[in-house]
């Protein structure tokens, strides 16, 4: 046992050398110290919104800095461990020493994944839209699905969901959702998942059993803050209020709570129902309007759009990211990265981690293009 454990102990040495290449510790520092010194000018909060925003960006670093010192003090501590253990022999110290290296390599783990989100917008909430593609029924009734799975994903992860919009059909599933996603790195995690997901299953609407694939379509958008400027003029929005017919009991539909908002120049339309008040439907559907408004003026001035969203595609078949497998077997796989899983239940209910991070080592990697055309 001591020799294998020694062979662990030197490559988490390695990985430890390495932390800096992509944590930046006295980088973090540097901003953590200027932002502190912002945080006792005397006008500091004469702009309340803005100094939230700086404390919540002190909060992240000390956070970050807090682990990367944690990490160091562990290793030191397995490494007098080690060199006790090593010494006497002592097969239960190796194993105390074991546990803390798993504790520790989990520790690098989480320290990494959380380095790839240095984008402009990672750290803020996501608002997540899920829309039928090609299948009828059946995509509405995946799209239903895919809301769930998301659900319990952010459940999992401890964030907090707003949902939007997420109107029943007429026959089964839904007609689409609409809900943000609330919490550290929301957006630059969900980006994953930005693209169509492609089901394949018995058919439960078919008499006949048959095979059926179905598509759905998920898009990710950063929630703006709100010193984030989108040129939105009042007349350029034509505001509906109509009776909600989505989740939330019977009260939402005794009164006009939903909101829907047409942005005429672009042509977008948003759409709130699930509060039940009108107001707070309204001020949801103008967040999520900024963010889509946003989103089309950057792509006009900056060809770089899809650092925000990917490639746009059509929500059918050659252009999915992932497969879902029911029937004649089961398997999830991710198209991009090949990674896969035979657990679909758990998948659907939530366990999609490894997709997601897999998604984006693969992405820090160097991401190659690939055939997104697999019938696997």
């Amino acid at each position: 046992m001591i020799e294998r454990f020694d062979e662990e102990y030197q490559a988490l040495k390695d990985r430890l050398a390495h932390i800096d290449e992509f944590f930046h510790a006295e980088s973090k520092q540097t901003q953590l110290d200027a932002l502190e010194k912002q945080t006792l000018a005397d006008d500091f909060w004469n702009d309340p919104h803005a100094a939230q925003q700086t404390m919540a960006r002190v909060a992240a670093l000390r956070d970050d800095l807090s682990r990367y010192h944690e990490i160091n003090a562990l290793a030191e501590e397995i490494e007098l461990g080690a060199e006790l253990a090593q010494s006497e022999s002592d097969d239960a110290l190796a194993a105390e020493v074991k546990a803390q290296m798993d504790e520790l390599s989990r520790a690098i783990d989480e320290l990494e994944i959380a380095s790839w989100f240095d984008g402009e917008f990672d750290a803020n909430d996501a608002i997540v839209t899920i829309v039928p593609g090609q299948g009828g029924l059946e995509a509405q009734d995946w799209t239903e699905m895919m809301f769930r799975m998301y659900l319990k994903y952010a459940e999992s992860k401890g964030w907090k969901v707003d949902i939007h919009d997420a109107p029943e059909s007429e026959g089964i599933g839904i007609d689409r959702a609409v809900f943000t996603v609330k919490g550290h790195n929301a957006y630059g995690m969900l980006r994953s998942e930005q693209g169509t997901h492609r089901l394949v299953r018995i058919s439960p609407t078919d008499l006949k059993k048959r095979r059926q694939t179905t598509f759905t379509g998920v898009s990710i958008m950063p929630a703006l803050p709100d010193d984030v400027e989108v040129d939105i003029k009042d007349e350029d929005v034509r505001v509906d209020v109509y009776r909600s017919s989505g989740p939330g009991g019977q009260s939402v539909n005794t009164t006009d709570s939903a909101v829907r908002l047409t942005h005429i120049p672009t042509k977008t339309v948003v759409t709130c129902q699930n509060e039940k008040s009108q107001h707070k439907n309204k001020e949801s559907a103008f967040k999520i309007l900024r963010a889509k408004v946003y989103e089309i003026e950057r792509a006009k001035r900056d060809a770089e759009l899809n650092e925000l969203r990917g490639p746009k595609q059509d929500i059918t078949w050659g252009s999915q990211i992932r497969n879902y497998i029911l029937y004649p077997y089961q398997m999830v796989k991710d198209v991009r990265t090949g990674i896969e899983s035979g657990n679909v239940d758990a998948v659907l209910g939530g366990a999609i981690d490894s997709f997601v991070i897999g998604y984006h080592r693969w992405r820090a990697a160097g991401a190659p293009q690939i055939e997104l055309t697999s019938d696997e």
